[in-house]
């Protein structure tokens, strides 16, 4: 398992989407929802999956919800029980706290309230809000098909200055960069001449494999 544990409230399409990946990723997650059968089913994908109220402030303090790295709330249609989590989930400590919003002004109550990052479920997939909550440099997540990927991903401090030739991206990871995101505008199929600042952004192509290898490396 890589480090980094990950809580997650409520397992409906989208909990159970963002848990199901985060554990293909190789992260600890614990689920969480008071549907026995909801539980029951994720069993088989989760190491640990706990039938409980998260509004339960004894509950949450008995699994030491403070010590996790990361705690999404993904309640699928009680907004009173999403607030109350959220607000629980901070007074206890929680180093991040995500959640799910059902409307805009759920959304901007969560906001109100010390959320770190409200998801609109419409609009962001599990699958690609799981790579964003491991990778901090990625900025979008794209998934062509089965096996390849589109990757919008924040240069890193270590890279800045570094021309594409330097990076070789291909040679050390198979994917490559089809263009960059600079102050000046986009560079579209930028030439191995072409240098990487820390302000731009990267348009990567490759597998999920090739992507997670390349932001997990050390290159400088």
């Amino acid at each position: 398992m890589k480090s980094g544990q990950f809580a997650i409230i409520g397992l409906g399409r989208f909990g159970s989407s963002l848990a199901s990946e985060l554990t293909k990723l190789g992260y600890d997650v614990l689920g969480i929802d008071k549907d026995e059968d909801v539980i029951q089913e994720m069993s088989q994908v989760l190491a640990l999956a706990v039938i409980a109220e998260s509004t339960d402030e004894e509950f949450l303090r008995s699994i030491g919800i403070r010590n996790f790295d990361c705690c999404i709330i993904a309640i699928g249609d009680d907004i009173q029980a999403s607030i109350l989590t959220a607000l629980l989930l901070k007074e206890l400590g929680v180093k991040q706290v995500v959640a799910k919003a059902l409307t805009e002004l759920h959304g901007r109550v969560l906001g109100k309230i010390g959320v770190d990052r409200v998801i609109f479920p419409e609009r962001e997939m599990g699958i690609r809000v799981a790579h964003q909550l491991v990778s901090p440099n990625l900025l979008d997540f794209i998934e062509l098909s089965k096996d390849y990927t589109i990757a919008e991903i924040a240069v890193p401090n270590r890279l800045d200055g570094m021309s594409l030739k330097e990076l070789d991206l291909r040679a050390r990871f198979g994917c490559s960069i089809v263009a960059i995101h600079k102050d000046k505008g986009i560079v579209i199929a930028p030439d191995a001449s072409e240098a990487l600042h820390a302000r731009d952004v990267m348009i990567l192509i490759g597998t999920k494999d090739q992507v997670e290898q390349f932001e997990a490396s050390d290159i400088r």
